[in-house]
């Protein structure tokens, strides 16, 4: 029997957090909700703070959260913004975090919930591209847990997993394309933001949904698989594989291919990361692969779809340059959603902002956190004198 664990959920009413919600409701008694932060829907967090009672919850820096949030009179303790989110991730008597939070805003939160001493279940993967060295440091000198929650890093898990480091030769990493995989350059320079919000296969929030139409996904889930698992980035392949049936693949020095396959649902992922390592049963339907049809396989089209050559450039530089490129991405997405630039300014914004970034020498958080914000003005500026269209 699994021990009950005391969690917290860093993001709990965005895509990942409220699917961690369903997890835990499937499974009452094996985890008890001690801790929730959210930045918006603040009546679902309402709805969520009723039914788990938690310690401590955390809301952003937003003065009108305070009245969105009539909490019940239990003995609960409300903290905000970046420094209550570090609060709340070393929450004491935890057993493990949940970073559902998007951006490099969940970088801080993980590393206090790691020197706190909790596991760690990570969706948040601007933490590892962003800061890696610190946090896999971290992570070796705290002795915990480090436990992906993406569905690519969860496959390489388990298909990794009692197998010998010296026999792998590449990781595999699978991608669905997204919308647009089939379009040109000259189609991307007229789509919206609404077409980029529909994506084939997954239910993400709008940040990861655009990143996935740019690849720059991809090449963040390359990074954060060089960190998770210590394999070069130039041993770590993409294949676009639209039916997102095969979550990704080990290759092995006898050219044995090993991969994990499940119907595309993050409760599965999700509750693998919660009840690692036994195995429960899910709410995801089976996965019937006599129902599928064809699975299909092709290169990524890095000349059109440039974010993912640009993430292994980053990576090569290392440094600062990988927080840096993470920044500029996500200024671009932010104004591409907001309409203001046009698709294919993503990667030429981003470009940009790696230019004449020295990666510097010494990884801290300070520099990284200094990198972030140079960064940002600096995608700020480019796009208002470059590329606005307003």
């Amino acid at each position: 029997m699994i021990k009950q664990k005391k969690i917290i959920i860093l993001g709990s009413t965005g895509s990942i957090g409220s699917q961690t919600v369903e997890v835990v409701n499937k499974y009452p008694k094996l985890f008890k909700v001690v801790g929730l932060a959210a930045n918006s829907r603040f009546d679902l967090l309402l709805g969520q703070i009723k039914k788990f009672q938690p310690k401590m919850i955390c809301i952003g820096p937003d003065p009108t959260g305070i009245s969105a949030i009539d909490h019940p009179q239990a003995p609960l303790k409300l903290v905000r913004g970046p420094g209550g989110l570090k609060q709340l991730a070393s929450l004491p008597g935890a057993d493990l975090v949940v970073n559902a939070l998007v951006g490099a805003a969940g970088m801080d939160p993980t590393l206090a919930a790691i020197s706190a001493g909790h596991d760690v279940a990570l969706a948040n993967k601007e933490t590892l591209v962003a800061g890696g060295q610190l946090v896999m440091q971290a992570v070796k000198r705290k002795k915990v847990r480090l436990l992906p929650i993406d569905s690519e890093h969860v496959a390489l898990h388990q298909c990794l997993e009692g197998r010998d480091p010296a026999t792998v030769k590449n990781l595999i990493l699978t991608a669905s394309g997204g919308p647009f995989r089939s379009y040109s350059s000259k189609q991307l320079h007229s789509v919206k933001a609404r077409h980029a919000l529909n994506h084939p296969t997954w239910s993400m929030g709008k940040k990861v949904t655009i990143d996935s139409a740019t690849l720059m996904n991809k090449g963040l889930e390359m990074i954060e698989a060089h960190h998770l698992f210590g394999i070069p980035p130039e041993r770590i392949k993409v294949v676009i594989h639209p039916e997102s049936i095969i979550h990704s693949m080990v290759e092995f020095c006898d050219g044995s291919i090993i991969a994990q396959l499940s119907t595309p649902d993050m409760r599965l992922p999700i509750q693998y990361a919660l009840t690692y390592p036994q195995r429960l049963p899910s709410l995801v339907k089976d996965c019937r692969l006599d129902e599928q049809g064809e699975l299909t396989f092709h290169k990524p089209d890095r000349m059109t779809f440039k974010c993912l050559d640009l993430a292994y450039r980053a990576i090569a530089r290392n440094g600062i340059i990988p927080a840096v490129m993470n920044a500029a991405n996500e200024v671009a997405v932010e104004y591409f959603l907001d309409g203001r630039i046009v698709f294919m300014d993503i990667p030429a914004v981003i470009e940009k902002t790696m230019s004449g970034f020295p990666a510097g020498r010494r990884i801290d958080i300070a520099n990284i956190t200094k990198a972030d914000s140079l960064a940002r003005t600096k995608a700020e500026k480019i796009i208002t004198t470059s590329f606005n269209k307003k």
